[in-house]
């Protein structure tokens, strides 16, 4: 799994002109699910999203996590991020994993944030989105499980 987190001092996730998710301050998570992910994967890199310490503290020091500031995290599958981009001038989607595997991964993610955090925001597998934020600082990392 390959996610994209941001943080952002607000975001939301619509679909069709309904919005499905909604944040205040915390992380948006953008979510890639490649073939040899499992279940303990998803629940690896979940634990990696909300102890990341990209929060400042009191110095002004990236020294807090997701918890240590009750923030929001709005999770979003995006299976482009799986894509190999090594060569070439068109994206190759051959790592990502198939759909009815991404969905799993991705529905199980969610279920074990939702289990383990509480404000959990999700959008939807499959779907076309419009995602919007404002990316605070800007503050952006890339994280593998």
């Amino acid at each position: 799994m390959i996610t994209l987190i941001q943080r952002v001092s607000q975001a939301s996730v619509t679909v069709d002109n309904l919005i499905l998710g909604e944040i205040q301050y915390g992380i948006v998570a953008l979510i890639a699910i490649e073939k040899q992910d499992t279940e303990q994967t998803a629940q690896r890199l979940f634990e990696r999203i909300i102890n990341y310490r990209i929060f400042t503290d009191e110095q002004g020091r990236m020294n807090r996590n997701l918890q240590a500031i009750n923030g929001g995290l709005l999770l979003i599958p995006q299976f482009t991020l799986a894509a190999d981009t090594r060569s070439g001038n068109r994206p190759s989607f051959t790592p990502a994993a198939d759909p009815a595997l991404g969905k799993h991964l991705f529905h199980y993610f969610v279920e074990h944030a939702q289990a383990h955090y509480p404000s959990i925001e999700t959008g939807q597998f499959g779907a076309n989105m419009q995602v919007s934020l404002i990316n605070d600082g800007p503050v952006t990392f890339t994280l593998t499980a």
